[in-house]
């Protein structure tokens, strides 16, 4: 359980991406050009951590991040040997 709100994990992802830029001695613009995302888009999310999905993922690919995307939402694990052999749900309830 995190005590920070989304938004603030939405900076300091914004402030992490600013730094990968910086240590990679790449300009906005240049980033802009390498990732397909537009200059100002970048500056917004630097500040703000404001940014869409498909977006943040061609940042994160351009700064050589994209991998960590993958640990994003990790499969569960069974609590139990009951939860184990459990049928998996496909989709929830109406």
């Amino acid at each position: 359980m995190s005590f920070l709100l989304p938004e603030d994990v939405a900076r300091q992802v914004g402030e992490r991406a600013k730094s990968r830029r910086l240590a990679a001695n790449l300009s906005r613009k240049t980033l802009s050009v390498r990732s397909g995302v537009p200059a100002a888009t970048i500056r917004k999310f630097e500040v703000t951590g404001t940014i869409g999905l498909v977006a943040l993922m061609q940042l994160a690919d351009a700064l050589g991040c994209l991998d960590a995307f993958g640990m994003l939402f990790p499969p569960p694990v069974a609590m139990s040997l009951d939860e184990f052999v459990a049928p998996q749900r496909k989709r929830g309830s109406r």
